[in-house]
């Protein structure tokens, strides 16, 4: 009897351990030498390189770089993506070293309609693009120049500043002068841009320029215009502002802080508090230049406020046209963020009306034109960052942040405005948070979304098949 035990307690063993020594030792056939794995990282860190200076959040760019790494066989890819480096390394497991390489990212300019075609490549390469003729269609696309020319660009930049006049309600003046204006402080920033000036030079010197022509404009009423006599000079320079923050990645800055990409988030961060610091100094020696002249401008004792909806709609619309041509869009892109923009202001105003304030109708209006983004993006094939930043543009606080600092400027020795000036700026200040917050929220709530309706569309097209 007993070698049948010991059968039944050697199956009982068997069940509950594994006998790790009996089992053959199988290693994986490496089939990519080292030569071609290298190939491999190298367009993939190129990619991801050329996505991260045309504006795309880091979790976007570490996603790519393995989605194309493993497209190709290489498995794994470990991806570390800063402000402005990547660093890609392929460790095959039984090799000597890993092979590791690193691209600086030292140009950050927003190129929409780059970052579009970037994603068609990446869709080819999934669906089975070799790696020389994914080498050939990048090299074509890395050189690509900007969709639009310098003086379209110009033209675009001064269109926002009239699309915030007319939400405002600004007569033909006004909106003339804001047009005049904007294309002035635009011009005098690619003359310094072309001269290899730093930005936040070119803002101090934009913003300066606005806030001048700003204290300038009631002059015009010597011309006994009846128009001219109700020139509102803080809609023009708050056009100037919106325009001058434009450019800046606030949706970005606020997905990489989410998404734990701590050290892109900071930089990004940094340069937005720098660039935006610098329209500031603009506007605060703008403001002084006007006072010791005579021009002072007196502050306005409530917020300036906004014309009728169908004006505050058309104007959403210009602002969000003239922010995709500003940063190269094509027509898909700049006909969905015109369509984004009204559904974002719309939440806006729902959010008003049902009684929240501002920051937080600002944020649910983020929300609604992000999340609505989201959906449609994949689609139509659509950069996500591309119509979530026109979406949310026209709910920058421009106003209130020129509010705040004429208010500082004009206090003198008076608290009470010093203090109201400075708590304007930080309600401004609270806003823009809202605005990336939302839009972050309806970014990250959307994906989910997709992703369920986009497998409601693959089985739906299984079963008529």
């Amino acid at each position: 009897m007993q070698p049948p035990r010991r059968g039944i307690f050697t199956s009982l063993n068997a069940l509950i351990r594994s006998e790790t020594s009996s089992q053959a030792m199988t290693e994986a056939i490496p089939v990519i030498d080292d030569s071609m794995a290298v190939r491999i990282l190298d367009l993939a860190v190129r990619i991801g390189e050329t996505m991260l200076s045309t504006g795309a959040p880091a979790s976007e760019v570490t996603l790519t770089i393995v989605r194309v790494a493993g497209a190709f066989g290489l498995d794994p890819v470990h991806t570390d993506v800063t402000y402005n480096s990547i660093t890609v390394a392929h460790h095959r497991s039984g090799a000597d070293r890993p092979i590791t390489l690193m691209r600086v990212v030292r140009v950050s300019a927003p190129d929409h309609e780059k970052l579009q075609r970037l994603q068609a490549l990446v869709l080819e390469i999934g669906n089975g693009l070799s790696v020389d003729a994914a080498r050939l269609e990048y090299r074509a696309i890395r050189g690509m120049p900007f969709r639009y020319r310098p003086a379209v660009v110009i033209a675009a930049q001064a269109t926002l500043a009239v699309g915030v006049a007319v939400m405002f309600g600004g007569s033909w003046l006004v909106i003339a002068l804001a047009f005049i204006a904007a294309a002035l402080a635009a011009f005098t920033q690619a003359a310094l841009t072309k001269a290899r000036v730093p930005f936040f030079f070119s803002q101090i010197a934009g913003a300066f320029v606005l806030t001048m022509v700003a204290a300038l404009s009631p002059l015009l009423a010597m011309t006994n215009l009846q128009v001219a006599t109700e020139i509102r000079p803080s809609v023009i320079v708050a056009s100037g502002i919106v325009l001058m923050l434009a450019g800046l990645t606030v949706v970005g800055a606020a997905q990489d802080a989410i998404d734990g990409f701590a050290l892109t988030a900071l930089g990004r961060i940094l340069e937005l508090m720098t660039q935006t610091l610098g329209v500031v100094l603009g506007i605060l020696v703008g403001l002084e230049t006007a006072r010791v002249v005579g021009l002072a401008m007196e502050p306005p004792s409530e917020a300036v406020p906004l014309g009728p909806v169908a004006l505050q709609l058309f104007g959403a619309v210009l602002i969000a046209v003239s922010v995709a041509i500003y940063n190269g869009a094509g027509l898909r892109i700049i006909v969905v963020s015109a369509f984004l923009s009204l559904v974002a202001w719309l939440g806006y105003l729902a959010a008003s009306i049902i009684g929240l304030d501002v920051a937080a109708a600002s944020g649910l209006g983020a929300f609604a034109g992000s999340f609505v983004g989201i959906l449609i993006a994949y689609r139509l094939h659509v950069p996500s960052v591309a119509i979530t930043t026109a979406a949310i543009l026209p709910m920058v606080p421009g106003a209130a942040v020129f509010r705040g600092l004429l208010s500082i400027v004009e206090s003198g020795e008076d608290p009470t405005l010093l203090l109201e000036g400075f708590g304007t700026l930080v309600s401004a200040g609270v806003i823009g948070i809202s605005l990336a917050v939302g839009a972050s929220l309806g970014i990250y709530l959307g994906q989910p979304v997709r992703a369920s309706l986009k497998s409601v569309i693959r089985t739906r097209a299984r079963v008529r098949r």
